[in-house]
């Protein structure tokens, strides 16, 4: 009896081996949460964030929101449009409109930095329906009426499908231009998404993957140097098709502001931007009735066949399935078409007058 209590009784050295493992273990969740942690955000205007050079208006909540005036005065527009930037981008990064055809239109057209971006302060509590609240009340501040049109550009144009749902009954007209699609939206067929999954790098596969379902590891994901991260974020020459490439240098002007993009921190603009983009959405593009149901208005998708930065695929079944969208798909287009010489009057007269 005594012989085996003795041979069942763990040694020392087992419950030293079994103390060093749980401590190991938990030295590195430690040093995992420590890089996990962003670094507290530079609050444009405050004592050791970026000035404020941009005019801004006050939100409800207390957060204030950056924004630019393009085209005519408002006070003399026929047409007022809201624009949504795109990932890594800010109020002035809007497609190549003239400002002839803005006079030939009668268009005021104001883009806004989205939270953390630019000039606008951070919101912790960013959501995808806070999106259309924001717009909604930048629009209100800013005196543009009942309804007025919306225009967003790729993970703006994601976004922009929350001002569909949320706030149809403010709008005149949307346009999506190259929009990011959610992988995990429902009503998608399997081999829709899976071609769209399949188009993007290796990294950016992890890197969505990661914020969807692991969004608490995005900053660490997307700041460690080990393992690739985001090629958006990189700015991969591999993401640019032909017709991408022969546009690139036309973005050497934004040298003058580029800073201002992420001057508040990665955290607050880019990769909040990521998990909200990517987070579990409560509704489905494919779920909205059509919000013009007496042809009042119109909704237009822009996308290009060889997108690299975000596949065709899921915007080409959206627009099978709501026949009340008009499609342009673009053949040899990729993800930097509206700012082709052209191409975005062309697109904006097409939204406003059916040319």
């Amino acid at each position: 009896m005594t012989t085996n209590l003795t041979k069942n009784k763990p040694s020392p050295s087992s419950g030293m081996s079994w103390r060093l493992k749980f401590i190991t273990f938990i030295v590195l969740i430690a040093l995992l949460y420590q890089k996990n942690q962003p670094p507290p955000p530079k609050v444009c205007g405050s004592p050791n964030g970026p000035p404020v050079t941009s005019t801004r208006i006050k939100l409800k909540d207390g957060r204030y929101i950056a924004y630019k005036e393009w085209g005519i005065p408002k006070e003399n527009a026929k047409y007022k449009i809201v624009f949504l930037h795109g990932f890594g981008t800010c109020r002035f990064d809007i497609p190549s409109f003239s400002q002839e055809v803005f006079e030939e239109l009668g268009v005021y057209l104001v883009s806004y930095d989205r939270p953390g971006y630019g000039e606008s302060d951070l919101d912790p509590k960013r959501s995808v329906k806070k999106i259309a609240t924001d717009l909604e009340e930048l629009a209100d501040n800013l005196n543009l009426g009942s309804k007025f049109h919306v225009i967003g550009y790729s993970l703006g144009g994601a976004s922009t499908w929350s001002v569909v749902k949320h706030i149809p009954h403010r709008l005149l007209g949307v346009t999506f231009l190259a929009p990011v699609s959610n992988y995990w939206w429902s009503g998608f067929p399997s081999n829709v998404t899976d071609q769209a999954w399949n188009r993007q790098l290796t990294r950016d596969k992890w890197s969505v993957w990661i914020a969807h379902h692991a969004p608490w590891l995005v900053y660490w994901w997307n700041t460690q140097t080990v393992f690739p991260a985001s090629s958006v974020i990189a700015k991969d020459i591999r993401l640019f098709c032909p017709d991408d490439l022969k546009l690139l240098p036309g973005f050497a002007s934004r040298a003058s502001y580029i800073a201002q993009v992420d001057q508040q921190g990665v955290y607050e603009s880019l990769h909040r931007d990521m998990k909200v983009g990517f987070s579990k959405w409560d509704f489905s593009p494919l779920d909205l009735p059509n919000p013009f149901p007496n042809n009042e208005g119109s909704v237009h998708i822009w996308h290009g066949a060889e997108d690299r930065i975000f596949a065709v695929h899921m915007s080409r079944y959206i627009a099978q399935k709501l026949n009340w969208i008009q499609y342009h798909e673009l053949p040899t287009a990729g993800h930097m078409f509206p700012f082709e010489d052209g191409m975005a009057d062309h697109i904006l007269k097409t939204f406003l007058k059916g040319d």
